[in-house]
């Protein structure tokens, strides 16, 4: 009868687990990145009345006989499902597509997240609510060494992108086959020197009887000539090409239409110094500087981890996550590596939490609760008959 008390009272505790566990999830509904947790149940060391026997010629065997003790928490098992996308436009908000974590530095702890919403702290270092630092791998002139020990990703706000001399400039359009001779088309573009100095291209473009004469002056003192020439049906037949200095001129995309004067210098490839506007995430978590002289460079690399068992990590608070021994070693990579998954800025992912399912959950453990609590009073009942017998 004082087995079926302690019975009742192991499933009251384990059913308030439950109702704890459910609580929780619930709680965190709109937590960014929470993984759910679920509750598992197991019967405790049963107390053993009649051994088994085995068969005889003559009679049967028999089955042991058993009392249960109760009910215990097996354990407590986290869901590490892909939440729901939430977008927010915010750069600094990522979210991870796949199996992988964020690696976050927190003094000299190393923890690992989910959730991705993350800014800039006075340094400029990429840092979570709770003021963990990303971690990364930081690119040095516009390149990141992949086999680099990861440390603190810093998007600089002072960083510059170097200037680049022009060393390629791209004409195109048409010009009209039926112009007089001696008729000039004049067409300019600003180009670089190494140090990002601007100068004026000029192209100069003179009809004679056989095409086109071409005279160019790159602003430096540089000069260049050549001939153009096309056939009956406008295609380029003769002098795709001029070099002036240190510059070569395309001239391979013009064609000689009649009745056309669209010839411009398209493009060059040289630029003045820029300093950084924004940044953007590529999926493989590069961050790109945009830069004021339209230069795109990488800045840094976030580094995810990836681990053997993840329902083995031990939750830190702040939705962060600690190694254990049965979680594994972490195996920190890019994404798009070894299974981590891709990366999406502008982007959180949400809690995975499934309320339907929780207060399903609600509803059971409450009412495995009062079963339970029923157990206790019924005992009571009979113990209480029992004191009575002797009146």
């Amino acid at each position: 009868m004082l087995r079926s008390l302690y019975s009742g009272i192991s499933g009251l505790r384990s059913h308030q687990t439950m109702l704890d566990v459910t609580g929780n999830n619930i709680a965190n509904v709109n937590t960014a990145g929470f993984k759910s947790s679920s509750t598992q149940f197991q019967d405790t060391l049963s107390q053993l009345t009649q051994g088994a026997g085995g068969p005889q010629a003559a009679v049967g065997g028999t089955n042991p006989a058993q009392v249960g003790l109760g009910v215990q928490v097996a354990g407590i098992s986290t869901n590490f499902a892909q939440g729901s996308a939430q977008a927010t436009g915010r750069a600094t908000d990522m979210m991870v597509a796949g199996d992988g974590f964020f690696i976050t530095r927190s003094g000299n702890e190393t923890l690992y997240t989910r959730a991705g919403a993350f800014e800039f702290d006075a340094d400029g270092r990429l840092v979570s609510p709770d003021g963990g630092i990303v971690q990364g791998r930081s690119a040095v002139n516009g390149q990141i060494n992949p086999g680099a020990a990861v440390g603190d990703i810093t998007v600089p706000r002072d960083a510059v992108s170097p200037a680049a001399a022009t060393n390629a400039a791209v004409v195109t359009g048409n010009l009209p086959s039926d112009a007089a001779v001696g008729t000039s088309l004049v067409q300019d573009i600003e180009v670089y020197d190494g140090g990002g100095d601007p100068r004026t291209l000029a192209l100069t473009f003179t009809k004679t009887a056989a095409g086109w004469d071409v005279a160019g002056n790159d602003g430096g003192g540089a000069t260049g000539t050549g001939a153009i020439t096309f056939d009956a049906s406008g295609n380029l037949t003769g002098g795709g090409t001029l070099a002036l200095g240190g510059i070569g001129v395309d001239l391979s995309a013009l064609t000689g239409y009649a009745e056309l004067s669209t010839v411009s210098i398209e493009s060059q490839n040289g630029r003045p110094a820029g300093t950084l506007e924004s940044f953007s995430l590529s999926e493989d978590g590069t961050l790109i500087g945009s830069f004021s002289n339209g230069g795109r460079q990488p800045l840094g690399q976030i580094a995810l981890a990836g681990f053997v068992n993840p329902a083995g990590l031990e939750k830190a608070g702040s939705s962060s996550y600690r190694v254990t021994e049965n979680s594994g070693d972490a195996a920190v990579g890019a994404a798009g590596e070894d299974g981590l998954g891709s990366l999406a800025g502008g982007m959180l992912e949400m809690s995975n939490v499934d309320l339907s399912q929780e207060f399903t959950n609600l509803i059971v453990a409450q009412r495995g609760f009062q079963a339970n609590a029923r157990i206790i009073t019924t005992s009571d009942e009979v113990l209480q008959e029992l004191s009575n017998l002797k009146r």
